[in-house]
């Protein structure tokens, strides 16, 4: 087993006297899809945000590839390899699949004073833009519009943008919200594909998905980690299923 490209420690996020994260210690490693469920208000979405930077932590530690990346800003973290997506699908709606995949690529490239030459000029970018396409299985619609896309393209075109900023870790939360049974199928052959050389953290609440694809399983109750492990033991955790999956 590879060593872990991400681990917290001790993680913890306090909004005044609510703890939503308290004392998580995890690790992520490349080649596994690490799914994190749990009840509403489990605290999976503020963990995500302490990983990504959109919130800081209250105490604890973020190492990702050894440096403690904790406090840092999203723009930082995104940088250092660490992609995700949204609840809500996050695209730009006017704009075509590989333009949007291509402003993607492009913060990883930057030109700021070479203000008179097309972006489309830059072949290293439009190669990263395609690939990542390519990767999401967009290549069909790389010319349309992201309005004209079906909610499950959208969610991929997500995915494809973050593919873009060359990640080694992506944060998924939820990507498989409001999808019907065969777009929910496309979506998980495409974590399952991206495994292979990526580590993958997944906020999901369809069961069926997690226990498709995920390697780890983490089940997280009022913020607190209640069990974590290989899915199929954790699944049988009597407490577990007394606690989330019996309400699911």
């Amino acid at each position: 087993m590879s060593d872990p490209i991400l681990r917290t420690e001790g993680l913890t996020k306090r909004f005044g006297g609510l703890v939503a994260v308290s004392n998580v210690s995890l690790e992520f490693r490349v080649g596994t899809v690490h799914a994190v469920i749990g009840p509403n208000g489990a605290g999976k979405s503020t963990l995500t945000n302490l990983l990504s930077g959109d919130l800081p932590p209250t105490s604890g530690s973020v190492n990702f590839e050894g440096r403690n990346i904790a406090g840092l800003t999203p723009e930082q973290i995104s940088q250092l390899g660490i992609g995700r997506s949204y609840q809500k699908t996050n695209i730009f709606l006017p704009f075509s699949v590989f333009e949007n995949c291509r402003l993607a690529a492009q913060s990883r490239k930057q030109h700021p004073w070479r203000i008179f030459r097309s972006a489309v000029s830059y072949q290293d970018i439009n190669r990263a833009a395609n690939h990542a396409i390519e990767q999401a299985g967009l290549t069909s619609v790389r010319d349309q519009v992201a309005s004209a896309l079906s909610h499950g393209q959208q969610r991929q075109l997500e995915i494809a943008m973050c593919l873009a900023t060359g990640p080694k870790l992506l944060l998924l939360d939820e990507p498989l919200a409001g999808m019907g049974h065969h777009e929910s199928l496309m979506m998980i052959e495409l974590i399952k594909k991206l495994r292979v050389d990526h580590a993958i953290m997944l906020i999901e609440h369809d069961m069926d998905a997690i226990f498709a694809v995920a390697d780890t399983l983490t089940v997280m109750v009022n913020g607190e980690v209640l069990d974590s492990g290989d899915p199929q033991v954790v699944r049988s955790s009597p407490i577990v299923q007394q606690v989330y999956l019996s309400h699911e």
